[in-house]
Formats: C-alpha cells, structure tokens, sequence
C-alpha cells in the first residue's frame, strides 16, 4: 500500500506547481488587457469621466413677480433649471441653464458659489446662464440690496423664491453626484433652422437703425425686410455612455419670445422645442442655451399671433432633430476636457453716472428708481474693479464659450470664423448686468440695443474679442 502511494506528495506538487503558473498567466494577461487599453483607468474600467445631470422646476408661486409681471396662474409647461456636471477632468465643471430673463451682478455670484460647493469646485469653473423669456423671474442681488436700503419695495427683484430656488439645486447638484454616469464619447452636430431668426435692427440709407424688428412685430413692411445678419446654426454637443446619450446641449442664438405678459409663467417656443426633443430621446436630459442673440429675434417670421408659438418651437425643434440626426461621436479622455478663464473689465456706459443724477432728481418716481436702479448695480461693479469671467469648455475638437449679457450676433459668427478648423459653440446670456453689449460700431449706428438698454461702451468689443480669441487658441 506503502509502494503504491509513495510518489503521490510528489505529483501533487507538480499539479501544484501548474495551476499555480496557469492562474498567475490568467491574472497577467487580464491585468495587461485593462491596464492597457486606451483611456480606461484600473479603478473604473471607464474614459474616468462621468457627467451628472440635474433638473428642478424653478416657477414662481401666484402672487410672485416676474420681470414683468406678477404671477396670475400657472400654464401647461413651467420653467426649468437645467445642467450638468462634468467630472474627471480637473476639478468638477458645472454648466446651468435657466428659463429665467436673467441673474445679474452679485446674484451671479452668489448662484456660482453656491453650485461650486455642491459640486465640489470652484465658482471659477461654474457657468450660469437664462434663456431669456420674458414671461419668467428676473434676479439681482445687488439691485434688491440697493431698493431695500433706500425703503423702497424691491418688487421684481424681491429674492426670497430665487434664494429658495438656489438652495434647491446646491442639494440638486450635490444628490446628483452620486448618480455620475460614465462617459466615454461626445457627439457633435448642427444644422440650420429655418424662417425662426431675424436681425432687429432694420438700417436707412444713412446707415444708421431707421426701425427696431422686435421678436413680435405687427409692421406688415418690417416683417418684409430681409433677415439680415444672423446665425442660422443650431448646434447640439451630446454625451454618451458607449451607446446610450446621457446629456445634450444646445445652441441657437436668438431672442426666445412669440408673445408675453401674459401673468403665466412659460418657457416660451425655446422650452417647448426642447421638449420636443427630450420626447424624442427620453434617455438623455436636454439644456438649452441662447446664443449671442442680443440682437436677433422671430420678428420677420411673428406677427405676435398666438398660433406662432406652436409654429415657432416647431421649426427649432426640426433644427435640432437635424442637428442630432447629423450628429458624428469621438471617443474622449481627461485629455481631451478643457476649461479655460478669461477675466475681462468692460468699459461701463458713460449714460450711467447722469442715470445716477437723475435718480436723486426723480427719487419720487418708484417706477423709475426701481428700473433703473439695476444699471446702478452694474456701475457700482465696474468701480469696484469686478471682472466677469468669460469660460471656454474644450472637449476634443469643439469649443463652447460662456458670455455675458445680451450679446450681439457679430461676435458669435466673429467666434466661428476665428477656428473654422473647431466646431465652435457660444452661450450668451450669462452675466446679466451688463446689459445688451454691442459691437463698437453698432452704437454710432444707434437704435434700441445701443441707447440706455447698453450697461457698457464702445471699447467692449476688443475686449471680448481678444478674450474670445485667446480662449479659442489655446
């Protein structure tokens, strides 16, 4: 029996021995697959990017102010506060759209601090930004501060809802970070949109602005004018997760109102294209972003009819459906995300320090203390030495700017033409203190953009100009 098993320790020791070697081969092999395949790190087996999405309903309550109006009801579709957050490359980059008219000055500010908390960043790498309607919430910080010390009731710029609403997205934001998807490409597409666009400002023979097309217009012969100088593109930047979009973001520039004051609450023809959209691609949330449309609106193509809205969202959502449809991806990498910083200082109207004067002359009129106070605000920033940030996302081959105000199509197609070799987006509508910015020679040329609606001066195009350009080269 002894003799029979006396080699059996030794064989064993062999088995031993190989399946040693064989799971030591298996383990060397996995290891070498993972650790070297392009773009995925060992901890994830993913690009080591991830993007959070978040959306809350931001309408005011009955009783509230919009811009314009208080709130007397409610209608089909409220407004959204719309973003993502891209993680992984640097710290988080946070970018935030509202359908509101606008959040100006110190509210900038403090909306940016706020999300940059939630999302672990810094204010530096959050954009904010409205879409403009105009049946919808205004936000100023500094104008409220200003009204309320000089005993005057803040109305339209009363912040108790818009503080409300900030805190709700800083736990919006922070509750979406543990719910990151990884992304692995983006994706890249636009197309034109038809008859929507038009330029306002209709020019005489002496070159100067003889009429203003604005976003309704009733004038059977303004609407007859030519279109002008626009831009038609609609451009859409996706996130994917191998197959699946998670996120797209839009870009079209151009004023987002068929009709307002109305009392109701409403995100206009922008908001229903893009839910238009988000029916059409459940899976993936969908931001949109006014471009450089400061001014352009849907004058040539809106009589103010009620019908136009429907018509009008429409015509974007076809647009946007091409864009995506004409949509190429590219694999990304940490590598390949970008966010650039240009501080800029804009030279504020010489208009504003007489607006100053006549406040203390005409104190006695609310409605004009209260309307105007907002360029104040603005002025009281500029001497303070406050710069506002002008940011670059880059992302492979595209490049997406963030602006201030109410910007001028000429700097969006100014933007395009500097990188025809990029695929360039621009988001304007960001800082809303300075008003509607101009090109220089847009103010000899007068009209409603270059009066008082302007909160700064000629000058303000080289400025951003050269911001612009240097974030595009980089």
């Amino acid at each position: 029996m002894n003799m029979k098993f006396k080699f059996a320790p030794k064989i064993w020791n062999i088995v031993h021995v190989r399946i040693c070697l064989y799971l030591f081969v298996v383990f060397l092999f996995s290891f070498t697959l993972f650790a070297g395949s392009p773009g995925l790190t060992k901890e994830t087996g993913s690009s080591g990017l991830s993007i959070a999405i978040f959306d809350i309903d931001v309408t005011p309550p009955i009783g509230s102010h919009m811009a314009y109006d208080p709130v007397m009801g409610t209608w089909d579709m409220g407004l959204r506060a719309r973003g993502i957050v891209l993680s992984g490359a640097g710290l988080p980059i946070v970018l935030c759209s509202f359908d509101w008219i606008g959040i100006a000055n110190e509210s900038q500010d403090e909306f940016k601090k706020a999300f940059a908390e939630a999302a672990g960043t810094i204010p530096e790498r959050v954009a904010v930004h409205t879409v403009h309607q105009h049946d919808a919430p205004v936000c100023n910080f500094g104008a409220e501060k200003i009204l309320k010390e000089a005993g005057i009731d803040p109305s339209r710029y009363e912040s108790t809802f818009t503080r409300q609403v900030m805190q709700r997205l800083a736990d919006e934001i922070k509750a979406s970070m543990s719910k990151a998807q990884t992304i692995t490409h983006i994706g890249l597409g636009e197309a034109p949109v038809f008859n929507v666009a038009s330029n306002r400002r209709i020019k005489g023979p002496d070159g100067k602005v003889r009429a203003t097309r604005y976003t309704a217009c009733g004038d059977s012969a303004l609407r007859a004018e030519p279109e002008g100088v626009i831009d038609p593109i609609v451009s859409l930047v996706s996130f994917w997760n191998n197959d699946k979009p998670v996120a797209v973001l839009s870009y079209y520039a151009s004023h987002p109102q068929s009709y307002y004051r109305t009392g109701l609450p409403n995100p206009d023809f922008p908001g229903i294209a893009r839910f238009y959209r988000q029916l059409a691609v459940p899976e993936a949330l969908h931001v949109h972003f006014n471009g450089a449309g400061g001014n352009i609106g849907a004058g040539k193509y809106n009589d103010g009819s009620k019908v136009n809205r429907g018509i009008l969202a429409e015509r974007l959502a076809d647009g946007m459906k091409r864009a995506w449809d004409a949509t190429k991806k590219e694999a990304i990498t940490p590598e390949t995300v970008k966010w650039n910083l240009e501080k800029v200082t804009l030279p504020p109207s010489t208009d504003l320090e007489n607006l100053k004067k006549e406040i203390v002359e005409r104190s006695d009129d609310v409605a004009f203390v209260s309307n105007t106070l907002p360029k104040i605000a603005w002025l009281n920033r500029c001497q303070q030495g406050i710069r506002i940030n002008i940011g670059c996302l880059s992302l492979g081959r595209a490049r997406i700017l963030f602006m201030p105000g109410e910007l001028f199509v000429e700097y969006q197609l100014a933007a395009k033409a500097e990188r025809p070799d990029l695929f360039v987006a621009m988001a304007a509508y960001g800082d809303y203190g300075p008003g509607y910015i101009c090109t220089d020679i847009a103010y000899s040329e007068e009209g409603y953009e270059a009066g008082p609606a302007s909160g700064v001066a000629p000058g303000s195009e080289e400025v951003l100009m050269t911001a612009v350009k240097n974030l595009l080269m980089r």
